[in-house]
């Protein structure tokens, strides 16, 4: 179990074990955030299972899901994964230092004079109108780069994606060969309705345009596209979501293992007494003798103020020493009441952990308290949590890259191959 935090946060007493180092670490933060390595691993094994004979890749944008890009991309490409996806160049920096060899596609699109960006850490863009594709062809005939990209086609999100009409203008250069295209795509729009007639549809266009593109790997399934059977799997599949424990199959049992723990720390226990409020704007009323344990999460952790309860609505729920917990008023910026009156005497005490997310307490029942979804809840969770990460031993820390050579240790470079011209776009 590794912590990533400021190593200067860490004490760095040499005559304690590792375990009470890291323990002595913890005690300064109020939460703790454990994600489970070898949990996203068996959940992308069994993505890919259900996927064979399409490779199975994984989306790791908005840091894999809050999870840390680097620490997964680092454990999913020593399980096999080859392909990854993210949303910004920037991201594709992160997971480009943690996975060297990978291959990795840019889904936020192309935007002009941002060739040499992609060029210097070998990733793709995904290419989404003409224009795009103008300004790539640009950069790559003008410097000789052939490093490759997606081209994404919308059929029926209407959100990124070249139309149907211009993907069809382009299969005259897809034809003439030596167009630097490795993917062909799409997103489906309602994927985790089994029965949405959307899904058939979106399918029957995907697959006529993407035949179109001759000897050009497809993919159209996300997380729960995987689960609409074969057709819908082509080449290579997508998943996000599931490989961090939300269910991909919200009509059925989740097949995802959970991998986020989130507890936090007691600050404080106390008693009130019948009749009194709790929180702000006094909407909690105490029906009986009251004990309470305040801990150390707030919204600004990502618990959302939508968890609250009130002498209406019941709010989320905690574990307390084994034991649910409701929580009791309005959850404010750094501190969150629970009504722990149930318990035995002495079984919460200051300085206790409790569970927020984990022991039975699922993303997805989170996200109902919420009155969102599982990938928000993941993206929201805040930066002031300790982060542990667990299992993945065989997963070795970043490699820090070598120093600069001077210029009398570095070789030249190889001249730049300009390659042919590809046909002229459509105008």
């Amino acid at each position: 179990m590794t912590m990533a935090s400021d190593p200067k946060m860490i004490p760095q007493a040499g005559l304690l074990s590792a375990e009470a180092n890291q323990a002595a670490a913890l005690a300064a933060y109020g939460g703790v955030l454990t994600v489970d390595l070898d949990a996203i691993i068996a959940n992308w094994r069994k993505l890919e299972k259900t996927a064979v004979p399409a490779e199975c890749s994984a989306v790791i944008k908005a840091d894999a899901y809050g999870c840390g890009a680097a620490q997964v991309s680092r454990a999913l490409s020593k399980a096999g994964c080859k392909t990854f996806f993210v949303a910004t160049i920037e991201e594709a920096r992160t997971v480009r230092e943690a996975v060297p060899e990978a291959a990795i596609y840019v889904l936020g699109g192309y935007f002009q004079n941002t060739g040499e960006h992609y060029a210097k850490i070998n990733c793709r863009p995904v290419i989404g109108d003409l224009n795009e594709l103008a300004e790539w062809d640009v950069f790559c005939r003008r410097t000789g780069w052939n490093g490759g990209a997606a081209v994404h086609i919308d059929t029926g999100m209407n959100r990124l994606g070249l139309t149907l009409a211009d993907a069809q203008a382009i299969i005259p250069r897809i034809n003439a060969g030596d167009h630097g295209i490795t993917l062909v795509m799409s997103h489906l729009v309602s994927a985790e309705q089994l029965n949405s007639p959307v899904n058939a549809k979106q399918l029957a266009t995907f697959r006529s345009i993407a035949s179109e593109f001759s000897g050009v790997p497809a993919a159209l399934a996300n997380s729960s596209g995987i689960f609409l059977g074969a057709p819908f799997q082509f080449d290579l599949v997508r998943p996000g979501a599931a490989l961090y424990g939300v269910n991909p199959t919200p009509e059925a049992d989740n097949p995802m293992q959970p991998v986020v723990d989130l507890k936090a720390r007691i600050v404080q226990t106390r008693n009130v007494e019948r009749g009194e409020t709790v929180g702000y704007g006094g909407t909690w009323t105490a029906r009986r003798p009251t004990k309470l344990a305040i801990i150390a999460v707030g919204y600004a952790d990502g618990y959302f103020r939508a968890a609250s309860s009130n002498d209406g609505t019941r709010g989320a729920e905690v574990v307390v020493a084994g034991k649910r917990c409701p929580v009791a008023g309005r959850v404010s910026m750094d501190l969150i009441a629970i009504d722990i009156t149930d318990l035995p005497p002495n079984a919460a005490r200051r300085g206790h952990m409790v569970t927020l997310l984990g022991e039975g307490i699922t993303v997805d029942e989170l996200a109902h308290h919420f009155g969102t979804i599982g990938y928000e809840v993941l993206t929201s969770l805040g930066r002031r949590y300790a982060r542990v990460y667990k299992g993945g031993n065989e997963v070795e820390p970043l490699v820090k890259p070598e120093p600069t050579p001077t210029a009398e240790q570095s070789p030249s470079p190889p001249p730049i191959q300009q390659p042919a011209s590809p046909p002229p776009l459509p105008s």
